[in-house]
């Protein structure tokens, strides 16, 4: 697997995927051993997996004058599984902090670059159980990554922070007062299956409160995967566990964490871009989209294109036109901007052969802004004509490519990278289950990285801007962590429910629609006070496993300990999904199936009033037929449930259509519980 942080496939970082790609395909197998127990969960091959904020949490509409429990929040501990921590970054200053949580059972081990922990940052381990060569073997954080996650989820307020003055403002987490507990099962060769169930036991047994993940792999039976394992061990604890959703988007079935007892998070954007102006000779103008830090130090650079900077020997492979590595020649290309056609991490080639920048032509629109190793900007393609055309009609071509600046922009919408629904493990229940920005975020960084990962770019910033499911995965974690400071006796699944249920619908949709977001963008201050929960015991989940066809023994031993649980003394799973799960989704097998499903809920009152009446909304298009049995509910007293049937019905899903979205709304004019309901045909 893999940290899920999205970044420019560069000419330099191909050379380490190949690199990467023959290191994963030896496998070792090892066998998993359950809790208290001597015989064996379940045996697979140990693979390596994917890694998959100035301005985001007051877009998610919580200030830093938020109300808090701040005396709670000081003793929440936020465990990471990641790629380490720098401790010195200003983001994990202690001052003011009091002594470690007494609950706190953790180790901080010190290393080579890491020399301890502090009141902050108050637990570090590290993880090579293959016991392979790896550079600095301690928890310090040569990436960048795992310091970026955990500033965002708890990173103190730091003003003025920026990236070379780029997104400049407060930097700060969304649970600043809580603590944090690193856990490095990343390293450059990815995050192995081994390290990752190691790191999720100690994590659990070290009495963190809340865990964040962001890292990935392709879809796996549960007992195959580590991740669905540890987070299963945690949530038996207690500990609700975010996972990044991947960025393998925007293709359907992409999703990657999806067990149910996961809270799987997609990629919004918030109401900030990057943008890159470039002025030509002529005068014309073209707005961007990048993170280029330089600002120019002359007005005008002489401005070439990658057709009449060709390597004239012809000893070479590949596309002039898109300054293909090998394809151009230096003596053309030294102090000149370049332009090039397609964007694919060019600025690392013109870099090699001493160019003064480059500006690529995107094939499709986007919405990511990368940082470049030189001045850089990537335009659409109508704009590229236009530069081209330019370039061809004078005899000296100029241009200059000015610092990135930051603009308003319409959000949020989902990430176009953001991995998509529907899930492939368990078809009816619908992942992601919400988002939360990961698109441009400013956070602390490692200063043992530099800004591109490029070893030889020689900036280093103590913050830096990154793009991914990586960055959404612990803002959702700081969100349940928070909720969890007003409500410590909340179950994992209640803690979902109520981000879920509270969560704001994205209005900006693609043909995805909430494939792509789940329930919707994280609102954790309405989530505080949801009003009602689906909450998921223990058995539910056991007869949910048995539904999906998991047996007895299987099941028995991924829960732990002497007792033994048959699928035969439980009662049968009910409804389309088994599993009373905060949203509703039925995937059709072909393209004359007819929708026919039921969904069997219950919801337990978590409002502070009694004799509450909620009553049931139902927005739906005219394709679907949605019925709520009963459709008014009743609440005496606190913790009362109650139980409900949605009865969807409908024709075959014909002329291509893929996707139906309808709502189901619970409101007492006081709180307002949504969940959406998804029909899906994969036929299509």
């Amino acid at each position: 697997m893999a940290v899920n942080g999205s970044r420019t496939l560069s000419t330099w970082e191909k050379r380490v995927e190949r690199e990467y790609q023959r290191q994963t395909n030896t496998t070792t197998c090892f066998w998993l051993l359950p809790e208290n127990e001597d015989s064996v969960v379940s045996v697979f091959a140990n693979t390596r997996n994917r890694l998959h904020t100035t301005r985001s949490w007051d877009f998610l509409g919580m200030p830093q004058t938020a109300k808090r429990r701040l005396e709670i929040e000081s003793n929440t501990i936020v465990g990471l599984l990641d790629t380490g921590i720098y401790v010195d970054a200003p983001s994990f200053n202690d001052e003011g902090y009091g002594p470690v949580p007494a609950k706190w059972k953790g180790k901080c081990v010190k290393g080579a670059n890491f020399t301890g922990c502090n009141n902050k940052v108050i637990g570090a381990r590290y993880y090579n159980l293959e016991n392979f060569e790896v550079e600095n073997p301690s928890p310090v954080d040569l990436d960048g990554h795992g310091t970026h996650t955990s500033s965002t989820a708890a990173g103190i307020a730091v003003k003025d922070a920026s990236l070379y003055g780029i997104a400049q403002g407060t930097a700060r987490g969304g649970v600043p007062s809580a603590r944090i507990a690193m856990y490095k099962v990343c390293w450059g060769s990815g995050c192995s299956d081994m390290d990752l169930l190691a790191a999720f036991d100690d994590a659990i047994s070290d009495g963190v409160d809340i865990i964040s993940v962001s890292i990935g792999g392709a879809s796996r039976s549960f007992f195959q995967d580590p991740i669905a394992i540890g987070s299963f061990h945690s949530m038996k604890k207690g500990i609700l566990t975010s996972c990044s959703a991947g960025n393998n988007g925007p293709y359907p079935g992409s999703v990657e964490n999806v067990a149910p007892w996961i809270m799987t998070v997609a990629a919004t954007s918030i109401d900030r871009q990057f943008t890159t102006a470039v002025k030509l000779g002529n005068g014309m103008k073209a707005t961007g989209i990048s993170i280029n830090t330089f600002s120019p130090k002359k007005e005008t650079y002489p401005l070439i294109d990658g057709a009449r900077a060709s390597n004239s020997s012809g000893d070479h492979y590949g596309n002039i036109s898109a300054c293909d590595y090998g394809t151009l020649s230096m003596d053309k290309v030294k102090g000149k901007l370049v332009y090039c056609l397609g964007s694919n991490g060019q600025d690392y080639t013109i870099k090699e052969l001493k160019g003064a920048g480059v500006i690529t032509s995107l094939d499709a629109p986007t919405d990511t802004a990368f940082p470049t190793v030189i001045p850089g900007t990537s335009v659409q393609l109508k704009d590229g004509y236009r530069i081209d055309v330019y370039i061809n009609s004078t005899r000296n071509p100029r241009a200059v490519i000015y610092k990135t600046r930051t603009t308003y922009m319409r959000a949020p919408s989902v990430a176009s990278f953001s991995s998509r629904g529907p899930q492939l493990i368990n078809l009816n229940i619908l992942k992601p289950d919400i988002a939360a920005p990961g698109l441009g975020i400013l956070a602390a960084y490692s200063k043992l990285a530099t800004v591109t990962g490029d070893p030889n770019d020689r900036r280093y910033s103590p913050f830096n801007i990154i793009s991914g499911t990586s960055m959404s995965c612990p803002h959702a974690a700081a969100a349940a962590a928070y909720v969890k400071t007003f409500h410590p006796d909340w179950s994992p699944a209640a803690i979902k429910s109520a981000l879920m249920t509270t969560a704001t619908p994205i209005k900006i949709k693609d043909v995805n629609a909430e494939l792509g977001s789940g329930s919707g963008q994280i609102n954790p201050l309405k989530a505080v006070h949801p009003g009602l929960v689906y909450d998921i015991p223990m058995s539910s989940y056991i007869r949910f496993l048995c539904k999906e066809g998991y047996n007895s023994t299987t099941i028995s031993l991924l829960l732990g300990g002497k007792k033994k649980y048959r699928c035969s003394n439980f009662q049968p799973a009910q409804g389309t999904d088994g599993l009373n799960y905060p949203s509703m989704h039925a995937q059709l097998k072909s393209v004359e199936s007819k929708i026919s499903a039921v969904f069997y809920r219950t919801l337990t009152n978590v409002g502070y009033g009694n004799n509450s009446v909620y009553k049931a909304t139902v927005t739906s298009p005219k394709d679907l037929s949605i019925k709520i049995v009963p459709n008014s509910l009743k609440f005496n007293r606190p913790h009362q449930k109650q139980s409900f049937k949605v009865f969807v019905e409908g024709g075959s899903m014909q002329n291509g259509t893929r996707i139906l979205s309808a709502l189901l709304e619970w409101s007492d004019s006081k709180h307002f519980v949504r969940s959406p309901i998804i029909i899906y045909n994969s036929s299509q």
